[in-house]
């Protein structure tokens, strides 16, 4: 086992002593210059820095050292990296935000280069109840952003919904991507993403990371206090669907108090799951996500037409399936790309065929990943396969 730095150690203890009030510890290490310089003042001169009332001063101790370094030895033995505010690894935008955390936990095989200065990082956020619209839309951006050569991250927080359909979107397409996690970094929550956040934490140049000391455990504060560090640590934060009230919203409202670029994908003016996006571009704190092009063009991305190695439906079935069966599962396919989130009832009028024939070749369709099929049986695109 590597020595442990001591820096290193006494930043890991400010985290975990103010990692509900990071602001603290933040002026802390603007002021004195170190963590280690912060360990060294006595209980009299923690109390005129930090105030007579403050309950402070008595927990910044050797204890608080020892319980410090205890975990970041655990934590290298899980493959966890401890990064510091002032390590040259540690987002170069996040450190601009007054809570920024003391430091991050980061599960990666690159934990030093994947944070990186230089990189660029895209948050993508919205509802856990993502329509086939949203989900649409968010593999269109990530796949846009994939082809401009420029290889951004994205960033989300491994959420269901649109955070878990941007981070596969993101591998899908060859871009590395970023978790947020809401608990600690030996911690997978929710248990079902555990094979997605798997894959994430073992691909070169992706992470999954947290400001929460190990074993910490999913609680609704956590989840709030995470979006600070998806708003904070990329140049825009995208809006994909969101309710007039909800995770999203914090997110890309922090994201502009920070003064990053926000965008948010418009909808429909009943739709609830739009109210959110809608509202921010009414109100100015967000640019509506248009097109493609005019969105990359906003991140100043150079827009390339992206030719992707795409299953068709003839050549998939050919050969396994009769010519008149591959036919009419290409004329389904067809249906669903002009009419968005069509039911399989209105299939069935439009296409002329009966219903339990349009049935049988959609759930063909949606059994070898070319269409998703909804609880109200409406039909979307999956765009990496159709």
């Amino acid at each position: 086992m590597a020595v442990l730095d001591e820096e290193k150690i006494c930043t890991c203890a400010l985290n975990r002593i103010f990692g509900y009030e990071p602001r603290i510890a933040v002026a802390l290490l603007d002021c004195l210059g170190s963590a280690e310089a912060v360990f060294r003042l006595d209980n009299e001169k923690l109390g005129e820095i930090l105030g007579p009332f403050s309950g402070y001063p008595a927990k910044i101790n050797a204890e608080a050292v020892r319980c410090a370094k205890k975990e970041l030895e655990e934590a290298e033995k899980l493959g966890i990296a401890f990064i510091g505010r002032g390590d040259d690894a540690y987002p170069e935008m996040l450190r601009e935000c007054e809570d920024s955390p003391a430091g991050l936990y980061v599960r990666s095989p690159s934990p030093l280069t994947c944070l990186a200065p230089g990189r660029e990082y895209i948050s993508i956020v919205g509802t856990r109840n993502i329509s086939g619209y949203g989900k649409e839309w968010c593999e269109r951006i990530v796949e846009a952003l994939a082809g401009t050569g420029r290889s951004p991250v994205i960033v989300s927080g491994l959420a269901y919904g649109t955070d878990i359909t941007a981070h596969l979107a993101a591998m899908e397409y060859g871009l590395d991507t970023i978790a947020v996690m809401a608990t600690g970094a030996d911690s997978i929550y929710p248990a079902m993403h555990r094979k997605y956040a798997e894959r994430i934490a073992k691909k070169d140049g992706s992470a999954l990371i947290s400001d929460y000391p190990l074993h910490t455990q999913a609680i609704a504060l956590n989840f709030v206090r995470r979006n600070r560090i998806i708003a904070g640590i990329g140049k825009a934060t995208i809006l994909i669907e969101s309710r007039a009230h909800g995770g999203g919203m914090i997110t890309a409202r922090q994201a502009f108090s920070y003064n990053r670029e926000v965008y948010a994908l418009p909808g429909r003016a009943d739709d609830p799951m739009s109210q959110g996006c809608n509202a921010l571009i009414r109100s100015g704190c967000a640019i509506p996500v248009t097109s493609e092009k005019s969105l990359l063009e906003s991140l100043g991305l150079p827009h390339r037409k992206r030719k992707m190695k795409k299953r068709q439906v003839a050549d998939y079935y050919e050969g396994s399936l009769s010519p008149d069966k591959t036919e009419k599962l290409a004329e389904i396919i067809l249906l669903i790309k002009k009419n968005r989130l069509i039911s399989l009832q209105d299939l069935s009028e439009i296409s002329g065929m009966e219903y339990r024939r349009v049935a049988e070749l959609a759930g063909i369709l949606e059994n070898d990943g070319f269409i998703s099929i909804d609880m109200m049986q409406r039909c979307s695109i999956n765009r990496k396969n159709s």
